[in-house]
């Protein structure tokens, strides 16, 4: 498995690719190229200057809030398919805003990535994927409540649009002013906790995470060399047990277990054939982390 350097070398080279229109962050101008009609597979804001394409939650909402409302076979699709291949991958290696929160995490700061509330709140994006991606955009045409009023890559986009065009500036309200709260709170929280946009709030996350059991690419686990030494929980900073769950909804890949297993007996890649599930004994000695 990839060290460390090379999965951020992987996801600098992702997020240079989906911001290749390096003029538009001194110009202030959106791309509006052939490109950007073709959705990217991680969380990047269509309106930030140096996107080539489209986000795949706001095209999602796009189609839904139209004023005739139109099946977003498209979207779909490229979720199915991405997600078909990758699974959550996409959040380890080809997401903008969850490299940000990685570089962010690297900052020596006071550090609590596990709490009591953490495995509730974790299904708070599934509530943000339904009510603001989902059902609030279908019901209220031309309001994208999501990218309108939560989105923290929106948020950032508008801050590189302000820098570079005052009159964009002049025209920011109150509603951007919560976004930066918003924004601000996350970044703060990502010094202290692993990736909590991911964990908590990413609606694209989740729709990810519903393919890590099927995915391509997902994790196996050789259960004749698991002794249950909990490894690769310690590990673990999306707080998973990939020796009872190898592929978790929560497990975005980083293969931070696959590095710290002393008997190798998880791997990550193109599976064929999985091996038998851990037995309830093993499983019930393995579980520190769920």
């Amino acid at each position: 498995m990839a060290k460390k350097w090379v999965r951020h070398s992987i996801q600098a080279v992702a997020t240079l690719l989906q911001n290749a229109n390096f003029k538009g962050f001194f110009e202030g101008r959106i791309y509006q190229g052939p490109a950007k009609s073709v959705c990217v597979p991680g969380l990047n804001c269509y309106s930030c200057p140096g996107a080539i394409g489209a986000c795949p939650v706001g095209s999602l909402q796009t189609y839904l809030s139209g004023l005739k409302f139109k099946v977003p076979y498209y979207v779909v699709g490229i979720l199915i398919f991405v997600g078909a291949i990758l699974g959550r991958a996409v959040c380890g290696f080809l997401c903008p805003f969850g490299f940000l929160q990685d570089l962010l995490y690297k900052i020596p700061f006071f550090k609590k990535n596990e709490f009591k509330l953490d495995r509730y709140l974790r299904y708070f994006k599934y509530v943000v994927l339904g009510l603001f991606v989902l059902l609030l955009p279908f019901c209220f045409k031309l309001t994208p409540f999501f990218c309108k009023y939560i989105c923290p890559s929106g948020t950032v986009a508008g801050i590189w649009l302000a820098a570079a065009d005052k009159q964009v500036a002049g025209q920011l309200g109150p509603l951007f002013s919560l976004k930066l709260v918003i924004l601000g709170l996350i970044l703060v929280a990502s010094l202290i906790i692993y990736r909590p946009f991911c964990k908590y709030i990413c609606p694209l996350g989740a729709i990810y995470g519903f393919f890590n059991r099927i995915a391509l690419y997902r994790m196996h686990l050789d259960t004749s060399k698991c002794v249950g030494c909990n490894a690769c929980a310690k590990a673990c900073k999306m707080n998973i047990n990939p020796s009872v769950n190898p592929n978790s909804c929560e497990c975005i890949r980083c293969g931070d277990c696959v590095n710290t297993c002393p008997h190798n007996a998880l791997k990550m890649g193109v599976v064929l054939k999985e091996s038998q599930k851990v037995t309830e004994p093993n499983a019930s000695k393995k579980a520190i982390k769920s």
